[in-house]
């Protein structure tokens, strides 16, 4: 019993170094391709940190994980052996041929060993492995990384850190969202940042009797005045569609992620009040009822 416990021990500090040193040797990896040359001491200090961080938060949950598949293993490697002498006799009762009885008797062994791997595996860790290696996927690859904006597995916000089986946003109303890896890499991943520059989109309508030339040089002035607007790629100021109660204009310039929600609010502002002033009537919408009826 005391050998048991102690290979059970054992085990458990085995799988426990190959997590480790794997994490480990992807983040070395991962920098030496990146440049070249010895290990960044930054990688592996934070690949610590994220180990540390783990063992102190999911190190009690995890291990119990990996005990009871430790136990199920070989619980199922007794009822194995135990499965297996009972077919190797009912066939030894049929007088089938020893060397048939011994060798259906070795692979029902090992098939029923392979099982209560896998059921011992599968029982233990329940997505944890999907989540692990979709985290090490997102270490190599490296879609998006701390302070970028970005939409995952449906939620906007700016990552704050990557972990080993989660990736931490906040949202922007400043709400802290966990997120599982193997969701992050099981759905679009909408990088906002990347590019270096974003567009914004903007409609404004103008009355059926006012001037669109007038219209479309009060709005590019308003573009042309704010630093924030971008020269490259050159905003686009176009008429839109022909609507029930106005002619749309659609206002899109490019600004730099970090400015996209000012220049939003303040451009939106400006062109109304620059309209205003330019005699342009932005209008509202309205319906014209005609009732028709006898006359007596």
């Amino acid at each position: 019993m005391k050998r048991a416990v102690r290979r059970r021990y054992c085990l458990l500090s085995v799988l426990s170094c190959v997590i480790f040193v794997a994490t480990a040797n992807a983040a070395s990896e991962q920098t030496q391709t990146k440049t070249g040359t010895g290990v960044d001491m930054a990688t592996v200090r934070n690949t610590y940190e994220a180990v540390k961080e783990f063992l102190a938060t999911k190190g009690i949950e995890y291990g119990l994980k990996i005990l009871a598949a430790v136990v199920i293993f070989f619980v199922g490697k007794w009822l194995a052996m135990v499965l297996a002498n009972l077919i190797s006799r009912a066939m030894t009762k049929a007088r089938i041929e020893p060397t048939l009885v011994s060798f259906v008797k070795n692979v029902c062994y090992v098939g029923l060993v392979v099982c209560a791997a896998g059921l011992a595996v599968g029982l233990a860790l329940q997505g944890s492995l999907s989540n692990f290696a979709s985290g090490v996927l997102l270490v190599l690859f490296k879609p998006f990384k701390v302070g970028d904006f970005v939409e995952l597995a449906g939620t906007k916000g700016t990552v704050q850190a990557i972990h080993i089986f989660n990736t931490v946003l906040n949202s922007p109303d400043n709400i802290r969202v966990t997120i599982p890896n193997a969701q992050v890499t099981g759905s679009s991943i909408l990088n906002y940042t990347v590019n270096g520059s974003r567009r914004v989109d903007l409609v404004f309508g103008i009355s059926y009797e006012d001037d669109i030339h007038k219209a479309k040089q009060v709005m590019e002035g308003v573009l042309a005045a704010d630093n924030r607007v971008l020269k490259e790629p050159v905003p686009t100021v176009a008429v839109l569609e022909l609507a029930d109660s106005s002619v749309n204009f659609v206002c899109r310039p490019w600004v730099k992620p970090a400015d996209y929600w000012d220049v939003y609010f303040d451009v939106t502002g400006k062109v109304k009040l620059a309209l205003e002033a330019a005699g342009v009537t932005i209008p509202f919408p309205q319906q014209d009822v005609h009732i028709k009826g006898k006359t007596a």
